[in-house]
């Protein structure tokens, strides 16, 4: 592969190479070396400096090494030919040759094993939304929405819809297969889905489009948000995980003589994440802003339930069977650290498998309409209000410790307090208008 990678620069004439990684809060972090030192770091890594990157390790243990995954290696579709650049998303290791264990890829692939150990392999495809919006000025508040449009709607062709057009063919150059581009219900809301794959290669390939999506966004002079709930009175932008295993090349989660049609493993499956649900929400859903977005009415699952095909429930799993057969988890947004959070729901479906764990019956209502006494008989309880509850409740997760590993998972619940600490702090526009005249 290191050879093909070497023939494919020279012929492509690429002059800049572009190595990534991610840090704790799913921020992108690269590193840009001239195309001559392709062949060394392909071989021998690259070393940089850890302590730079947030949520890695102090100063006095700073060396650390980039090794590229030449299975990510991309051309990047805006670079002109006099720059061209190839992409290449790298492990983290230390000097002396093991993985680094607060890399947020290595915690993903440490989950894909002890899947592998039970004789499975994890598929998923996200669904993210975003917000494409004009800035008029460095003011956040001082932003424009582009359309009035809602879900699916074919709108007169104007810039959101270009730059939408502009991004899935960015995505194409760069090996995505996508499915679906389209509006989505909020003004200025999109959605664009791309094939499920490997669980791994989808945190890849969640960190990529966000990348993409942001950079085309910025060449064509827009500005793209993934925040959770940047508008009040709309519905957030969410990213819906589908998520399946195989085993022996055979979908585990479909079994026709079952009921529903879906095997023990899914059933089993789909009750580890319940009853792990409200521990690694402060992972799937990690902002002030994430619950927001978990309000009642803007179709944002808040209560820990099951259903088939009701879209008020945190997990639904779809009509489709047979080799499609898979669950949708409906809570997760794309702020979140695609890597710790797939891999916090993964080691959450296995120890559903694991113990045996069986949910709840499904439900087949809609959830947003029953009373508090309807939902105690059904066993329904709640996610976290916000991300003080959030933060306590993973705290106390020995499955969130055991998945992201002691470096990760301590310097995560200190982020998330300190974000806590500095919005309790602050003093927001509504505390303004609500009270500046009233006392």
């Amino acid at each position: 592969m290191v050879r093909k990678i070497l023939e494919f620069v020279e012929k492509e004439e690429v002059k800049l190479v572009r190595l990534q990684i991610t840090d704790i809060n799913g921020t992108l972090k690269n590193v840009e070396l001239p195309v001559k030192r392709l062949g060394e770091a392909l071989t021998k890594g690259v070393m940089f400096d850890g302590s730079s990157i947030d949520g890695f390790v102090r100063i006095e243990e700073s060396d650390m090494i980039l090794y590229p995954d030449t299975e990510t290696a991309s051309l990047l579709p805006w670079k002109s030919e006099s720059e061209k650049t190839i992409r290449l998303i790298c492990d983290v290791m230390l000097p002396d040759g093991t993985p680094f264990e607060g890399d947020p890829r290595y915690r993903l692939r440490k989950i894909v094993e002890k899947a592998k150990k039970m004789g499975f392999e994890a598929f998923a495809g996200p669904e993210p939304e975003f917000f494409l919006i004009r800035k008029k000025s460095g003011d956040p508040k001082e932003i424009e929405l582009l359309d009035k449009g809602g879900y699916f709607d074919m709108l007169p062709v104007d810039k959101g819809e270009e730059v939408r057009k502009s991004i899935v063919i960015a995505l194409e150059k760069m090996g995505f297969e996508v499915e679906t581009a389209h509006h989505e219900v909020a003004h200025s809301q999109h959605e664009v889905d791309f094939r499920y794959t490997d669980i791994l290669r989808t945190a890849d390939n969640i960190q990529t489009f966000k990348w993409v999506v942001k950079t085309v966004s910025v060449l064509n002079g827009l500005h793209a948000t993934f925040m959770p709930k940047p508008f009040m009175g709309i519905n957030g932008s969410g990213m819906h995980i589908h998520l399946s295993l195989f085993s022996k090349g055979e979908n585990a989660f479909y079994d026709p003589h079952k009921p529903y049609e879906l095997s023990e493993t899914a059933i089993f499956f789909i009750g580890g994440v319940l009853k792990y649900a409200a521990e690694i929400t402060a992972v799937t859903n990690p902002t002030i802003n994430s619950y927001k977005r978990l309000v009642p009415g803007y179709e944002a699952p808040v209560n820990i339930s099951w259903a088939l095909g009701n879209r008020s429930a945190l997990i639904r799993v779809p009509s489709v069977r047979g080799e499609a057969t898979r669950i949708e988890i409906r809570n997760p947004d794309p702020t979140c650290n695609p890597y710790l959070a797939l891999a916090v729901i993964l080691a959450a479906g296995l120890k559903g498998i694991e113990e045996n764990i069986l949910p709840p019956k499904p439900i087949d209502r809609n959830i947003f309409e029953l009373d508090s006494g309807e939902k105690l008989k059904r066993k329904i309880e709640h996610l976290p209000a916000d991300l003080k509850e959030a933060t306590a409740k993973c705290e106390k997760s020995e499955l969130v410790r055991d998945t992201l590993g002691e470096h990760i998972f301590e310097k995560f619940i200190e982020t998330k307090r300190l974000e806590w600490t500095r919005f309790m702090r602050s003093v927001t526009d509504w505390e303004l208008a609500e009270y500046i005249d009233l006392f």
